[in-house]
């Protein structure tokens, strides 16, 4: 997997699979607290987001394009496995 800052708040992602996969995903300083407190980095946050993702579904099944707050709509857990690993 491949992080790549794009701007503050935007971020390239590349998952290397039998399919490789692009993902262009967006988090916002207000969504960064929210999620981390502050405990982590937006990088470290993603590379956990993408690490939860993975072990629930294919890269192709990512969307190409989010914020990270709409991984709990899909997944509602996310946010309570993420205050684990942080904490």
């Amino acid at each position: 997997m491949k992080i790549e800052k794009v701007t503050e708040d935007v971020f390239k992602v590349t998952i290397l699979g039998s399919v490789a996969t692009q993902h262009e995903v967006t988090i916002t300083d207000i969504a960064y607290h929210h999620l981390t407190n502050g405990r982590a980095t937006k990088e470290e946050l993603l590379d956990f987001s993408f690490k939860f993702l993975l072990e629930r579904e294919p890269n192709t099944s990512i969307l190409s394009q989010f914020d990270i707050t709409v991984i709990s709509h899909y997944f509602p857990e996310y946010e309570s496995e993420l205050l684990q690993i942080l904490s």
